[in-house]
C-alpha cells in the first residue's frame, strides 16, 4: 500500500464528496421533488456550468483509462475517439437544440418522452426507454473500471474501498440529483487538465523526448504479429477506423445522460455556445490517447492482465507520490461525474416513461421524483455487481455493445427530429432488426487476446461475410443500416396496408421555441445562472 498517494486520493475524494452533498442548497431550488429540478437542475443551467457538465459527462474514466490502454495495445485505432469527439459537436448543435426546444415546450425529460409525443406510440416509447437504460448500464460500470484501476495500483485490493466509493457517489446523487456532478465537474476538470499538462510536459522529458517515445512505440507495433496494430492505420484496420468515429459519434447524442446534460441549459444559445468550444476538449483527448505511446516507452507493465491499469501504472512509476495521488484522485473523480449523471439519465427514463406510463399514471411530480431517486440506487448497484461479477476486460468489451445498442434508437430519435416520415410500425420493425442484427454481428466477433470467442469487441470482419479480405468494420455501423432499411420498407408496407399511425403531437415551430417564448415552460423555482 502507497500510503502518501492514498492519503492525497482520499482528502480530494472526500472534497468532492462534501460538494456533492453541499449541492443541494447550490443555487437554492425551491423544492427538489420534480424531475426537473432533481433530474435535470432546474433547466437552468448557464454556459459556463453547462460546459462543465458535459465536458465532465461526455469525458469520462473509459476516455483517461480505456483510450490510452488501447493506444498502447493496438496503436493508431485507439485514436478514433479523437476525430469522433470532433465530428459529433457539429451534429448536437444541430439536433439537440430541436431537441431542447421541443422538449421545453412539451415539458419532456428524458429521449423516449419526444417519441411518445412525436410518433404517438407508447411501444416505441417503452423500446426507446429500454435501449437507453440498457446501454447506459455498461457504461456506469466503466466508470468503476477506472476507480479499481486507481486502487489497484495504490495496493488497495478487494471489493470494500470500491463499494464504500460508489455508496458515497449513491448518497449526494439521491439526494442532491444533476447538482452534484454539475458542482463536482468543475474541480474535476480541473483536476485532469492539470494531469494532463503536468504529464505532457514532465513525462516526455523524463524519457528522452517525443522522438525516443514514437521509436519505443514502433518497436512493440513492429514485433507485433496482428496486421492491425501499429503506429500507422493500414488497408486492414482504415475501414474500421471510420465507421467506428462515425458510428460512435452518432450513439453519444443518444445516450440519455448527453440529452440530460443538454435539457439542463437554459436556453438554445447556451447550447451552441458550448458546442462550439467543448471541441476544445478534443485536443485535451489527443493529448490523454499519447499517455499510451509514454507507457511503452516507459516499460509499464499492467497489474496482471488488466490493460486499465496502464495509466495509473504510468503516473505511480514516473511521477513523486503527491503528484501521482493528484494524478490518481483526477481519474477517480473523472469516473464519479459520468457515473453519476448516467445514472440519473437512466432513472428518469424508468420513472417517466416505464414507471409513470405503465405503472402509475396518475403519479404526482414529487412520486415520480422519489421514483426516480430509487431507480438510481438500483442502477448503481447494477453496475457494481457488473464488475464484481464480470472479468473487468470484459466490461470494456460492453461498453461497445452498448454503443450498437443505443445506435438503434437514431431513427426514431435523431431522424424523428427532422421528419415524421417514418411510420411507427416501421420504426418498432426496424428497431428489432438492427438490434437483432447488432448482437449476431456481435456475438461472431472473437478476441483472442483477452479469450473471447464471442462478444470480443465490434471490429466485425468482413470475410464473414463472404468477402476475401481481412478488413474489419464497425459491428453498429451495419447493424444501423439493416435498421434503416427495414425502417423505411416497413413504413412503405404499413402505408400500402392504409395501417393506423399515431398522432404527431408536435408543431413545426415548436422545434424553434427559445426562453422567453410564451409556449416554454418558465421554472421560477431557481435564479438564473451564468
Amino acid at each position: 500500500m502507497k500510503t502518501t498517494e492514498i492519503v492525497i486520493f482520499t482528502l480530494l475524494f472526500l472534497v468532492v464528496s462534501g460538494l456533492g452533498f453541499v449541492a443541494a442548497r447550490w443555487r437554492r431550488p425551491g423544492d427538489l421533488a420534480t424531475l426537473d429540478e432533481w433530474g435535470l437542475g432546474g433547466r437552468s443551467f448557464g454556459s459556463w456550468i453547462t460546459w462543465f457538465l458535459i465536458g465532465g459527462d461526455l469525458y469520462t474514466a473509459y476516455t483517461f483509462v480505456a483510450v490510452p490502454a488501447l493506444i498502447f495495445g493496438a496503436g493508431a485505432m485507439g485514436f478514433y475517439a479523437v476525430p469522433y469527439t470532433v465530428v459529433v459537436y457539429p451534429m448536437v448543435m444541430l439536433v439537440l437544440v430541436r431537441l431542447w426546444s421541443v422538449s421545453h415546450v412539451h415539458n419532456l425529460v428524458t429521449p423516449a418522452d419526444f417519441v411518445r409525443v412525436r410518433f404517438g406510440s407508447p411501444t416505441l416509447a417503452l423500446l426507446v426507454a429500454i435501449t437507453g437504460i440498457v446501454a447506459t448500464m455498461p457504461y456506469i460500470a466503466l466508470q468503476l473500471v477506472g476507480i479499481e484501476a486507481v486502487l489497484k495500483t495504490m495496493g488497495l485490493t478487494g471489493d470494500l474501498p470500491l463499494i464504500i466509493a460508489f455508496a458515497i457517489l449513491a448518497a449526494y446523487t439521491y439526494q442532491s440529483g444533476l447538482r452534484a456532478p454539475a458542482l463536482i465537474a468543475f474541480v474535476k476538470d480541473s483536476l485532469i487538465y492539470l494531469v494532463i499538462l503536468v504529464a505532457i510536459i514532465y513525462i516526455p522529458a523524463k524519457l528522452g523526448g517525443w522522438a525516443s517515445i514514437f521509436d519505443a512505440a514502433k518497436a512493440k507495433f513492429d514485433a507485433t504479429p496482428n496486421p492491425g496494430d501499429g503506429p500507422l492505420l493500414n488497408a486492414n484496420n482504415q475501414l474500421q477506423y471510420v465507421t467506428l468515429a462515425f458510428g460512435s459519434a452518432l450513439a453519444l447524442f443518444l445516450y440519455p445522460h448527453s440529452v440530460t446534460g443538454i435539457l439542463a441549459s437554459r436556453n438554445r444559445n447556451v447550447i451552441k455556445r458550448n458546442m462550439s468550444a467543448l471541441p476544445a476538449y478534443s485536443l485535451l483527448l489527443g493529448l490523454i490517447a499519447l499517455l499510451g505511446y509514454m507507457a511503452i516507452a516507459a516499460g509499464v507493465k499492467p497489474i496482471g492482465k488488466d490493460s486499465n491499469t496502464i495509466v495509473p501504472q504510468l503516473f505511480d512509476n514516473v511521477f513523486p507520490d503527491w503528484f501521482a495521488g493528484v494524478a490518481f484522485a483526477a481519474v477517480g473523480i473523472g469516473a464519479l461525474v459520468p457515473a453519476a449523471i448516467m445514472s440519473i439519465a437512466a432513472a428518469n427514463l424508468f420513472a417517466r416513461n416505464i414507471y409513470r406510463e405503465y405503472l402509475n399514471r396518475n403519479a404526482t411530480a414529487a412520486q415520480e421524483a422519489t421514483v426516480s431517486k430509487i431507480a438510481s440506487l438500483v442502477v448503481k448497484i447494477g453496475a457494481v455487481l457488473v464488475i464484481l461479477l464480470i472479468d473487468p476486460q470484459f466490461s470494456i468489451d460492453l461498453q461497445l455493445i452498448g454503443g450498437v445498442i443505443i445506435l438503434q434508437t437514431l431513427p426514431s430519435v435523431g431522424l424523428g427530429l427532422y421528419t415524421r416520415w417514418f411510420h411507427r410500425g416501421g420504426l418498432i420493425a426496424g428497431w428489432a432488426a438492427g438490434m437483432a442484427a447488432g448482437m449476431l454481428l456481435l456475438y461472431n466477433i472473437a478476441n483472442p487476446a483477452t479469450n473471447h470467442a464471442h462478444f470480443g469487441g465490434s471490429a466485425f470482419p468482413l470475410s464473414q461475410l463472404g468477402f476475401d479480405t481481412k478488413i474489419t468494420v464497425y459491428a453498429g455501423f451495419l447493424a444501423l443500416i439493416v435498421n434503416l432499411v427495414v425502417a423505411v420498407l416497413g413504413t412503405f408496407v404499413a402505408r400500402a396496408f392504409k395501417s393506423a399511425d399515431g398522432p404527431d403531437g408536435t408543431r413545426p415551430e415548436d422545434y424553434f421555441a427559445d426562453q422567453g417564448d410564451p409556449r416554454v415552460h418558465e421554472l421560477e423555482t431557481t435564479a438564473p445562472a451564468s
